[in-house]
């Protein structure tokens, strides 16, 4: 069983409000690591971005095929996609570290629900995390140029589908 390290704090408070990729805004927050987990962020202040590792502890039912948010038109296995609702809801998202103030680290591009508790934190390598030719499955065929805003949250995308058709 995996025990909460720490805290993440954002602006979000409900999950139709938050962004759906942390790469999509600039929202900044804090990533409170408790104080005994403290002593593990040595060395950390030198990276750029950071993998957070988290329990989306307000996800519901865990349906194995969900509608994408970028994507609404198709269900899709809930492993081929990145919805919160999964049989163990648990998130990734990349961020970028601005400061590390002893046991809070300062971050932007959240996505991320305020209070959610944090599992793991791994430093962003690109010499081991990016991957050259790698391929995104069905997004291929989907128009995201527009969703790269602050407003690409799942109700703002709903509005936008909805004025496009």
């Amino acid at each position: 069983m995996y025990q909460p390290i720490g805290i993440i704090h954002s602006e979000y408070k409900e999950q139709d409000k938050t962004p759906i990729q942390a790469v999509f805004n600039d929202s900044e927050g804090q990533v409170e690591v408790f104080p005994e987990y403290a002593l593990g962020l040595k060395g950390i202040e030198s990276f750029s971005h950071l993998m957070l590792i988290y329990h989306f502890h307000r996800a519901t039912v865990s349906n194995l095929l969900q509608k994408p948010f970028l994507d609404e038109e198709k269900e899709r296995g809930i492993f081929s996609i990145r919805h919160f609702n999964r049989p163990n809801p648990i998130g990734i998202s990349i961020v970028e570290l601005k400061r590390v103030r002893e046991n809070v680290l300062e971050v932007r591009g959240l996505d991320i629900l305020d209070e959610t508790p944090l599992l793991d934190i791994k430093p962003y390598m690109r010499q081991f995390d990016l991957r050259d030719g790698s391929c995104s499955g069905w997004l291929e065929e989907q128009k995201i140029d527009d969703v790269r805003d602050e407003s690409s949250t799942p109700a703002e995308l709903r509005t936008r589908r909805r004025q496009t058709r």
